[in-house]
């Protein structure tokens, strides 16, 4: 996964130290150095006001990020999370000192029915739903195809793309209803170049982006659009809570830039296409990974 030469726009303090955590989907607070949610001198201009937004996976990493980009936007949050109850906390914080509301729903997103209850619930509390962020994901390396079970296909499939599959069902009638409104999925540069290592992983990334392209063309006539992210190596709890700890200690400096990317980074990818500014945009992929030419 790393590449040891330096590439261009790296430096010596582009690696991390090494790391790991026991459990997936991996606790933000734990790590070290901690990823970087929004820059300092971002400034929102209202481009989401008065929007209600809900982001599975919200709680860290790249959903956090959107949280608290989409809260400095003017965005009330609604965030689905497992059970990370101290880092979801934090992101409310976060989000609340952004002068919003934000609503913290647990649980497991493989659940059709819990999906159901945390759109209904995110309605019920703000009275509308205008952006859909599909971003909870979990990943499992293997070396060998025969090594991956049948409890470890199911579970990956279930919590990365029969997720998205609930939680649209749920929230169409409701996005239906707003003008401008959008569902934004988290893919990945895995589902372009494939990932020898993470073959259920690639597959449900793939599945993720003809999903997307699939559903805009369903909803166009609806006025909703549905587009995605497809992140590069990415700084998150995810990585330390996948890998060994030599290889987080590289991660990312195989990038074309040289090192992994911050939250941040991917963060405003999903501002711009839950905007106006993205009005004419449906179907696409925006592709976030440090220089990698996927040609998606």
């Amino acid at each position: 996964m790393a590449n040891k030469s330096k590439k261009r726009g790296s430096s010596d303090n582009d690696g991390k130290p090494p790391q790991s955590q026991s459990s997936q989907p991996g606790i933000q607070s734990e790590m070290h150095p901690q990823p970087i949610s929004i820059r300092e001198d971002y400034v929102g201009s209202g481009r989401l006001k008065s929007k209600v937004a809900l982001i599975s996976g919200g709680d860290s990493g790249i959903g956090r990020s959107v949280a608290t980009l989409f809260a400095r936007e003017g965005v009330s949050v609604a965030i689905v999370y497992l059970n990370e109850d101290d880092d979801a906390q934090e992101t409310k914080r976060l989000v609340e000192n952004e002068g919003q509301k934000c609503l913290l729903l647990s649980g497991d997103i493989g659940d059709q029915s819990f999906c159901e209850e945390a759109v209904e619930k995110t309605v019920d509390t703000f009275g509308r739903l205008d952006v859909l962020i599909n971003n909870a994901a979990e990943q499992h390396p293997q070396k060998e195809i025969e090594k991956i079970t049948e409890e470890q296909l199911v579970s990956t499939f279930r919590t990365n793309i029969f997720s998205m599959f609930y939680f649209c069902q749920a929230a169409e009638p409701h996005l239906k209803k707003q003008k401008g409104s959008s569902i934004i999925n988290t893919t990945s540069v895995t589902a372009y170049r494939g990932s020898p290592g993470l073959l259920d992983y690639s597959a449900t990334k793939g599945a993720i982006v003809s999903f997307t392209r699939s559903l805009s063309q369903n909803l166009v006539e609806s006025g909703v659009r549905v587009n995605a992210v497809a992140p590069g190596p990415i700084w998150t709890p995810l990585i330390p809570a996948t890998f060994p700890k030599d290889r987080v200690a590289e991660f990312g400096t195989d990038a074309p830039i040289g090192r992994a990317g911050q939250p941040y980074e991917c963060g405003a990818c999903y501002v711009f296409l839950a905007s106006d500014d993205a009005s004419y945009i449906t179907g696409q992929v925006m592709h976030p990974n440090g220089g990698e030419i996927i040609n998606g």
